[in-house]
């Protein structure tokens, strides 16, 4: 959501006559600038990573190679939302990129909004959708070791996610375990595009490295029918943005399913799973289905000891953005007990893209240890983050 264009909070939206009004983020309605005392994790900082960044990184031959011959990588087949996919008020006053310069972020986002931690998730770039597996390997090492000298050096609330080659699980194992036991490196991070479900046993070198090093392993939306990942639907391509977004939930759904009645949570007991960015509340009716067909189908999966949604209230964690709007707060509430979101819901802002939700208007209000555990508490524990003690008499938003 682009705060900038907005001037009022539709009533009809769920809690939105509790919202704070604003009428540019980060500000209040007499256009002073406000900082939000609530303590945030960001789950979802999307820093630059282009080529002209990444290339020095780059073993001398591919760098040639792109030089000569250009990127190579997959691309996206949709027109996107704001200018080039951002905000339009992202664009750092430098003339660089969105998500660029560590400066104008600070102020932009990490600041005003009162973010302890932002977790880094960058682009990327098509790399796992690549059918050259050296090639890909190499880039993702080059955007970890630049995410690290360029960001997570200067400023120690940006914690990084480890991008990794998912098409070549050896060489995946190998870039975890390269990057992985650094206290800023805290998640592993894949498109939703695949080939195979990431229940599949081909995934499992990556699994082993993830619990080795105690990370997550983050599923973010893109790279779906990109490249050498599997078509977006199982009806094929789709022509528009708006149904690519409408069909990412299918392609979670897909993972979700894989990862329980494949057994991975039997073999990694401890493996945490993120859904990003695909929604949130398909999930509470997914899991009723998949409940019931457990029931009547587990003769056929005998080594799934519980119910589908027992695993995924103890196994994964989902981000927020984009949340989807319920009728009314009592649906939004139900949704959120039905989803078990104390445990399961971590915020995410999506920064600097153009559905980007400020923690202002994301959410309607809630109950403050409901609030404290979605925009706080739930990702440093998954994280390994401290902990926060709210000071008596903090304003609470």
């Amino acid at each position: 959501m682009n705060l900038q264009a907005i001037s009022y909070i539709n009533k009809n939206s769920p809690g939105g006559d509790e919202r704070m009004q604003v009428t540019e983020e980060g500000a209040k309605p007499n256009g002073k600038r406000s900082k939000l005392k609530r303590p945030i994790i960001d789950c979802d900082i999307h820093h630059y990573t282009g080529f002209d960044v990444l290339k020095p990184y780059l073993p001398r031959a591919y760098r040639e190679l792109i030089h000569t011959y250009g990127k190579a990588m997959p691309g996206g087949m949709h027109f996107n939302g704001g200018v080039g996919g951002r905000m339009v008020d992202s664009l750092p006053p430098d003339g660089g990129p969105a998500g660029g310069n560590l400066e104008y972020m600070r102020e932009h986002h990490l600041d005003p909004n009162n973010i302890h931690y932002g977790i880094l998730t960058g682009e990327s770039l098509g790399v796992q959708g690549t059918i050259n597996f050296d090639y890909a390997a190499a880039c993702c090492s080059a955007y970890n070791d630049y995410t690290i000298d360029h960001w997570l050096a200067k400023d120690s609330r940006l914690k990084g996610s480890i991008m990794i080659p998912k098409q070549d699980p050896i060489q995946a194992a190998k870039e975890i375990d390269r990057v992985g036991g650094r206290s800023d490196m805290v998640q592993v991070l894949v498109q939703n595009g695949a080939f195979f479900p990431y229940g599949n046993r081909y995934y499992y070198p990556i699994y082993e490295a993830c619990v080795r090093h105690h990370l997550p392993f983050t599923i973010h939306v893109s790279g779906e029918g990109s490249g050498m990942n599997a078509q977006p639907t199982g009806a094929g391509h789709v022509t528009h943005y708006a149904e690519a977004r409408a069909a990412r939930p299918q392609v979670m759904m897909a993972h979700v399913a894989s990862f329980i009645f494949e057994g991975v949570f039997e073999r990694f007991p401890t493996l945490k799973v993120v859904l990003q960015e695909a929604g949130v509340f398909w999930i509470v009716p997914y899991l009723w289905r998949l409940d019931q067909d457990w029931k009547s189908l587990r003769v056929q999966t005998p080594w799934v000891q519980k119910k589908p949604s027992e695993y995924f209230r103890e196994n994964f964690r989902v981000t927020t953005q984009p949340i989807e709007e319920t009728p009314n707060l009592e649906v939004f509430k139900h949704m959120m007990d039905s989803l078990h979101a104390k445990e399961t819901m971590m915020y995410c802002s999506d920064y600097p893209h153009w559905d980007y939700d400020s923690p202002l208007l994301a959410l309607p209000r809630m109950e403050e240890e409901l609030a404290h555990r979605v925009y706080y508490q739930n990702a440093a524990d998954l994280y390994n983050l401290p902990p926060y003690q709210p000071e008596e008499k903090e304003e609470r938003v």
